[in-house]
């Protein structure tokens, strides 16, 4: 019988002034839908102060300047260490000045006010019922990509759902794949030494490998250039200029119109 994971507690850190609207507003409306909401004031101290922080960060940017730059920097370097989840709230001006110190690529989610909390609730709500799957039950995914930004960025999308593996050469990715298993490979086309098409033929021509679907991540997406990518025969292909919301669902239909 699979052990049955523990599920995530809706427990959040709401980073934010204390007069601000928008931060009350928030804090209401995500214990309306039943999350514990720990409010602390935008500074270094005022997050480390708090003993048992949850999982869950919310950073809301409403008030906040460049002279908060040590708590963005902190969040920046924290979130490698005690892998909790960054949600960022503000207008567009005020997500630009945290994205100068916090890398993108680490921000589970940004929301461009105005805010609708329903709809922050469902997002957390999502990841705490997919907390509850067994690891072992969910699809593995390897990335393939020599960009790291794009890298870690494609696995903060997809490692809500998804077991999320990354090489960032095709010479890594081999080396990985002739000891371990995945459910799918997502593969840059264009990497130097070995390129995406290189990559794929030498997995398809082992006969272990051969059967691992493949979708090309691709940058370019002139006629000519999708040809060029098509005449590889991967199972699909997908423009890394796509919103992460298409991007995701693409994938999640993939693994659904497969037959086991």
């Amino acid at each position: 019988m699979q052990r049955r994971w523990e599920k995530m507690e809706k427990s959040v850190l709401l980073i934010g002034h204390d007069k601000s609207f928008m931060v009350n507003a928030i804090k209401k409306g995500l214990e309306k839908e039943g999350y514990e909401v720990t409010r602390v004031r935008p500074s270094v101290q005022g997050v480390v102060e708090v003993e048992h922080r949850p999982e869950f960060y919310i950073l809301y940017m409403g008030e906040l300047t460049r002279g908060h730059v040590d708590l963005f920097e902190y969040l920046n370097e924290a979130i490698d260490n005690e892998n909790f989840m960054l949600y960022l709230i503000g207008k567009q001006e005020e997500v630009e000045l945290a994205l100068g110190f916090i890398d993108e690529s680490k921000v589970r989610e940004i929301y461009i006010r105005p805010l609708d909390v329903k709809l922050l609730a469902s997002d957390l709500d999502m990841v705490v019922d997919y907390s509850e799957v067994d690891d072992n039950l969910k699809k593995k995914i390897l990335i393939v990509d020599d960009d790291g930004t794009m890298l870690r960025m494609m696995k903060t999308w997809l490692s809500v759902k998804y077991r999320v593996y990354m090489a960032s050469s095709g010479k890594m990715a081999l080396s990985f794949l002739a000891e371990n298993t995945v459910d799918l490979i997502l593969l840059d086309y264009e990497m130097p030494v070995l390129d995406g098409p290189a990559v794929m033929q030498k997995i398809r021509d082992d006969e272990i490998l051969s059967e691992i679907p493949i979708i090309f991540l691709t940058a370019k997406d002139d006629k000519e250039s999708v040809m060029k990518v098509l005449k590889f025969k991967p199972d699909k292909y997908l423009l890394k200029s796509m919103p992460k919301e298409k991007l995701i669902t693409a994938i999640d239909e993939f693994f659904e119109g497969r037959v086991e």
